[in-house]
């Protein structure tokens, strides 16, 4: 009986530390010290809230760059990959719709969802595949707006890890900054 007691009190002690007082103190510290993006990295424009930093947002007009097609059409509560391999049909099906959208030559993040279907991210190579055509729908020039695409690829975290890559999300909101 003594066992079983010792074990209740070990078992309420722990469940109270990592249940209750650790989250509570990682809460604490994530709102104190990173208050942005604890609180979702959110955008707001003239007081209202217009997407996150951290999620992709679905573009389908020529005038925006688009990012990485979504198996969960950008929805948050339902995301998740589409788990295709690569004997699917229904996945090449997708595949060549998406060749005929953006051409053979497309790079294979603007040809393939990302694993979350929320990735607002796409390779400096897919945003400058894009450009040509968000030019032409804005009347712009296609070299501004590759410089602005260039001027917003981040690179590798900390220098290292990951890739170089473009938030699509940032750059059509400096697009529609744009005179």
């Amino acid at each position: 009986m003594k066992t079983i007691v010792q074990a209740i009190r070990i078992l309420f002690v722990f469940t109270l530390l990592t249940g209750v007082i650790y989250p509570l103190a990682v809460t604490a510290v994530a709102r104190v010290g990173f208050e942005k993006k604890a609180n979702g990295s959110l955008v707001e424009r003239d007081g209202k809230i217009i997407g996150s930093a951290l999620l992709a947002q679905k573009y389908t007009e020529d005038r925006y760059f688009w990012p990485r097609p979504s198996g969960a059409d950008y929805a948050t509560i339902a995301s998740g990959a589409s788990n295709k391999g690569p004997t699917s049909a229904d996945l090449q099906k997708s595949i060549t719709e998406r060749c005929a959208q953006f051409g053979d030559n497309a790079p294979g993040d603007l040809l393939t969802a990302s694993g979350s279907g929320l990735d607002p991210h796409i390779s400096p190579e897919a945003a400058r595949h894009q450009v040509a055509r968000v030019a032409k729908a804005r009347g712009k020039l296609e070299n501004e707006v590759a410089a602005l695409a260039e001027h917003h690829i981040e690179p590798p975290q900390f220098g290292f890890l990951g890739e170089p890559r473009v938030n699509v999300f940032a750059l059509n909101l400096a697009l529609d900054a744009l005179p």
